[in-house]
């Protein structure tokens, strides 16, 4: 099977060529409730066909489930799309029985251990793109990436990426080996990046994979004020998915509608495209469930938005208008992205 033709970008300068959107795989999963396994893998299969190469998992997700799938994936899909498929693992989250998370850990010998146990759940001989999850305060950055170089080097690992990381650590990342991408939250409602650490990482010659670019949902056009979330969906202990931020997050959400209406799109696709419009330096993570959502998103790649279109969704959504913080407390003390 020939994949569709679909856009690419590369991620920074020393990274590899992918798709302009990737795939973010953690809700087949974990986190956002029950997900349909058969529906996942047809999901992956029509994101291969459709000329996606970047699949994003971490190792913590569904305490390996994520990964699982992934292989599983991969091993029914026809070799042409199996081969061209691209996999981005985060790692380093610390978990308990019941799911909680209590930490990371970031030391050389771990990182290691992590990448082995990946690698078999994959079913493949290296990973394309990885990286700590969230920085572990107590293990010098220059360690954590000092290891994943020694897996380059060996072969288990082709490129180093960071996830939420600060520009003082984003440096001194840097200064140890290439780094590839960030990896960080980036959407219409969530625009801290833009102070300091895009310019940081464009200066050092390091690309952007963005999640979060409908805000777990939040600005899909697809949410509805009265959802009532299972008891596994981590988004009712969010604070944008609460009382009166909630409300307030979706009437900016009823104001993008309007203007997408007016320029013939979804809510989502105009999203989409506007991270996709702050630079080819940027690759969007679409964390579609099922086969619809994924068509939609798919759609962003034909949205051309003008100068007057842009100015028309900054408008109706304008930077640090969104209410309550993108993590609860606890979760935010581990963002370095955010100290």
């Amino acid at each position: 099977m020939t994949p569709t033709p679909h856009p690419h970008r590369t991620l920074g300068t020393t990274g590899p060529q992918v798709s302009a959107l990737g795939l973010g795989c953690m809700g087949m999963s974990a986190l956002y409730g029950a997900a349909d396994r058969a529906e996942s893998v047809a999901t992956i299969h029509a994101a291969l066909e459709a000329g996606i190469t970047l699949l994003d998992t971490g190792d913590f997700y569904g305490m390996g489930h994520n990964e699982l799938l992934i292989n599983e994936a991969l091993r029914t899909a026809p070799p042409a799309l199996r081969e061209r498929a691209l996999t981005s693992v985060k790692f380093g989250a610390l978990r308990t029985v019941e799911g909680g998370f209590t930490g990371y850990d970031g030391r050389p010998a771990a990182v290691k251990n992590f990448a082995a146990y990946s690698l078999q759940r994959l079913g493949r001989d290296h990973i394309d793109i990885y990286r700590i999850a969230r920085v572990d305060p107590d293990v010098p950055i220059e360690e954590t990436v000092g290891a994943i170089a020694e897996l380059v080097e060996a072969g288990h690992v082709r490129h180093i990426g960071l996830s939420e990381a600060g520009a003082e650590t984003i440096r001194r990342a840097a200064a140890v080996a290439p780094i590839a991408d960030l990896q960080i939250e980036y959407s219409l409602i969530s625009r801290g990046i833009e102070r300091e650490i895009l310019p940081t990482v464009r200066e050092l010659g390091i690309g952007v994979t963005a999640y979060g670019v409908l805000s777990r949902g939040l600005i899909s056009g697809h949410f509805a004020r009265d959802r009532e979330l299972a008891p596994s969906d981590f988004r009712g202990m969010s604070p944008r998915f609460q009382g009166d931020n909630l409300h307030h997050n979706l009437d900016l959400v009823d104001r993008l509608r309007k203007v997408a209406e007016q320029q013939g799109v979804s809510v989502a696709q105009a999203a989409i495209a506007w991270v996709m419009s702050r630079g080819e330096d940027i690759v969007p993570l679409i964390g579609a469930r099922s086969r619809t959502r994924l068509t939609e998103a798919l759609g962003a790649l034909d949205v051309t938005l003008s100068a007057d279109g842009l100015a028309a969704i900054e408008q109706a959504v304008p930077a640090d208008a969104a209410a309550g913080e993108r993590y609860p407390a606890a979760q935010m003390a581990h963002l370095d992205s955010e100290h």
